[in-house]
């Protein structure tokens, strides 16, 4: 059995999280709660707090009695209720049936945000100064340039800010600190849109999920099938 990354997450969350919170608590051990009276009362329920996170989080039900039963045998080294095979057992069945669940929610979340994607394109794309390309892509011209356009070898400097369709930000570069990046290496619908755009031009763009992360989305910000605006400055490009 290979146990994937979301088995590791539930699972084996305590071992995971201990080491987080053990280097947060190094990285910002001069601001101490003063809730508890030690570093290691604070490591301890900070762990705590972020397991019963997690759980609750990715709908995980657990008898809390019967938990703290088990971790403390595990902890203690006392004899386990439960034979080793059964111990095993018990896991692989809680992986199959959360990762069912994982993908069962990803599936739905993944038909709502493809409804959301077609239901904004079609209002966007009646809106004055929308452009729609044959691909779906949209883009509004918010800055005219006139410089050069870039191909996919070139190297960009561009200024932006990427935002989901309820605004929520997941990435932006900083205030005065362009980006260099290499055109070629940018999802699909940053390569259609900016080897459209003159240098110096400042577009808005509307892409779709197929053109950007697809139906698997990317880390914990964008979900599956969900489009992305893209708000982008096209400043310079380097041969």
């Amino acid at each position: 059995m290979h146990f994937n990354k979301f088995y590791f997450s539930t699972v084996l969350v305590l071992t995971l999280i201990a080491h987080q919170c053990i280097a947060a608590t190094a990285a910002d051990s001069k601001a101490p709660n003063s809730a508890f009276k030690s570093e290691a009362d604070s490591i301890s329920y900070t762990i705590g707090a972020s397991v019963g996170r997690n759980f609750k989080k990715e709908g995980v039900v657990i008898n809390q009695k019967v938990f703290i039963e088990g971790f403390n045998d595990a902890l203690s080294g006392t004899k386990l209720k439960i034979t080793e095979q059964e111990f095993k057992s018990v896991l692989t069945n809680f992986q199959r049936d959360m990762h069912s669940k994982m993908v069962a929610n990803q599936r739905e979340l993944g038909m709502k945000n493809k409804k959301k994607e077609a239901d904004f394109l079609a209002e966007n794309a009646k809106k004055k100064g929308v452009v729609t390309l044959a691909s779906g892509l949209q883009y509004i011209i918010v800055k005219a340039g006139n410089g050069v356009k870039p191909q996919d070898s070139d190297m960009i400097e561009v200024n932006y800010r990427g935002t989901l369709l309820d605004g929520t930000e997941f990435d932006a570069s900083q205030p005065g600190k362009p980006v260099s990046l290499k055109l070629a290496q940018t999802i699909a619908g940053w390569k259609e849109a900016l080897k459209l755009m003159p240098t110096g031009s400042k577009w808005q763009l509307f892409i779709p999920a197929k053109y950007a992360y697809g139906e698997r989305g990317v880390g914990s910000d964008i979900g599956p099938s969900e489009m992305l605006i893209f708000d982008i400055e096209l400043l310079n490009i380097k041969k």
